[in-house]
């Protein structure tokens, strides 16, 4: 890594602080129960509360806002089971919303805290997660600077929804393997240095940056089931990094290696890593009486062994039911839109909206918060990763691959669903994709601007300037563009005339 390791930390923290700034700011607006945080910030207080989720009483919304928060079922030893929550996604995203809560209160900023402590985190991996992949701090502060200014991530930053948490472990698993493939790679040019040959090369140990991308993996599934997907992708990635490395360094059996001594621990890292992790965000589940299928009566009737095989029938059979429901959910909503619409916004989600007859300087007055992408990033984006296709095609570079199989596995499989299922679906179930996005902005943009003098043993300085002044160009670009989207993504009180202004295609924005 060249470069000043000050300015490699110094440069991303501040793009974090600013995106960061921008997500605090005004957390608690609107004060209301904005779209689906109608389920899930009640669930994150149930869990902290009682372990498991729990039933509310009708009207429940009504009466949070009011500052009411015994709005759960009363519940006596005879009623239990009509206290239980059927819940459709696992615990870990709703328990890191009650976090919040438990800080700061079972209001709108508490419930919303925890999203945006990881909104802002995530510019921070993004950020030096592209430093390491182009060995560049001016570059990884420009992936975090657009991460910062897309709208969708902002909006999810500032609502207490799962989608933003299934994000953050996604992308802190691909972090995690990228350092982990620089390091297994500096093991193995360490051991053909100092070491005699052999045909298969050494065993790379433990490789905790590969455990770490498990257990974020496994989070991320225990957040939403979708994060098998990017598990099983990510898994087949770092064995065929595996496989490159030790073609690379030379050795005459690189495949008969890595299936001997990387495959095993890379099983284990992949495998049971993160069924533990997901298995340890049921443990309330499995520690109450109380939650939704748990038939604790009939689990504790026979002894420990039996306690353990019972309730793990009982978790199983749920799980099935859970899946059911997913494999069945097509039900309409305004707002519901196809997979293939996703990249070009055709149809963003209005998590609020409010109009008021007050003073605005208008006579009717708008307040929305509209779950959209930054257009000039995301078209950007669009034209980015077409471009890393042909480099991927013309030289199989690494980085080229590995961001398009991260958006590819947070997108194609939502088409299986679309076409075989009609599966209500909704743009910001797309966010996993943002970081990916950005990151082929990103490594087009490198491209762009070329290598420095001195790795290239002197670049042409006109071409560095003109592909510099076009980077800075796109960002600034993306400065305004979320700059001039912002009212209608906080709840801005302004002229109805300047909301309708903003939805960009008209019907298909409202």
């Amino acid at each position: 890594m060249r470069g000043s390791v000050l300015w490699g930390w110094l440069g991303p923290l501040l793009v974090t602080l600013f995106g960061g700034v921008l997500r605090f700011m005004g957390l608690g607006h609107p004060n209301a129960v904005v779209f689906d945080e109608t389920y899930y910030a009640k669930d994150g207080y149930s869990l902290i509360t009682w372990l498991v989720e729990r039933v509310t009483i009708k009207d429940a919304d009504k009466a949070l806002i009011a500052g009411n928060t015994d709005i759960w079922q009363k519940c006596t030893e005879a009623t239990l089971d009509k206290c239980a929550s059927y819940v459709v996604h696992p615990p870990l995203g709703k328990w890191m919303i009650g976090a919040g809560e438990w800080l700061f209160g079972m209001n709108p900023y508490g419930w919303r805290f925890a999203a945006a402590v990881i909104g802002t985190l995530s510019i921070l991996v993004l950020a030096r997660v592209a430093r390491r992949m182009t060995r560049s701090t001016l570059l990884g502060c420009f992936a975090g600077l657009l991460l910062a200014l897309d709208g969708l991530h902002f909006v999810l930053s500032r609502t207490a929804l799962l989608d933003i948490f299934l994000m953050f472990w996604v992308l802190a698993g691909f972090a995690c393997l990228v350092v982990d493939r620089d390091r297994a790679r500096e093991r193995l040019v360490d051991w053909y240095e100092t070491s005699p040959l052999s045909p298969q090369g050494p065993w790379l140990g433990l490789r905790p940056w590969r455990i770490a991308a498990g257990v974020c993996l496994g989070a991320a599934m225990a957040v939403k089931w979708s994060g098998l997907f990017f598990a099983v992708a990510f898994a087949v990635m770092s064995l065929l990094w595996d496989f490159g490395a030790r073609r690379a360094v030379g050795l005459r059996q690189p495949y008969a290696g890595a299936f001997a001594k990387d495959v095993p621990t890379g099983l284990a890292a992949f495998a049971l890593v993160p069924f533990v992790t997901y298995m340890a965000t049921w443990f309330g589940w499995f520690a109450t009486a109380t939650g939704y299928g748990r038939n604790w009566d009939q689990a504790t009737s026979s002894g420990p062994i039996y306690f353990v095989f019972d309730s793990m029938r009982s978790w199983v059979q749920y799980q099935w039911q859970v899946f059911s429901f997913h494999s069945g959910l097509a039900t309409s909503h305004p707002y519901m839109s196809d997979p293939w619409q996703w990249p070009l916004l055709l149809r963003p989600v209005a998590f609020f909206y409010e109009g008021k007859q007050t003073s605005c300087g208008a006579k009717d007055c708008s307040e929305a918060v509209l779950g959209v992408g930054t257009p000039v990033i995301w078209f950007g984006a669009l034209a980015a990763l077409i471009g890393l296709i042909a480099w991927y095609v013309a030289t199989r570079d690494w980085r080229a691959g590995a961001v398009l199989l991260a958006y590819a596995m947070g997108w194609l499989p939502w088409f299986y669903f679309a076409i075989t299922e009609n599966r209500t679906m909704f743009l910001f179930y797309a966010v996993p994709m943002v970081p990916f996005m950005v990151l082929a902005i990103t490594l087009c943009a490198g491209l762009l601007i070329g290598p420095s003098a001195k790795t290239a043993g002197g670049a042409v300085p006109l071409r560095r300037t003109l592909g510099a002044a076009a980077v800075g160009a796109f960002a600034l670009l993306a400065l305004i563009n979320f700059w001039w989207l912002h009212p209608v993504l906080t709840a801005e009180l302004i002229p109805y005339t300047e909301w309708k202004a903003r939805m960009l295609f008209d019907k298909r924005w409202i």
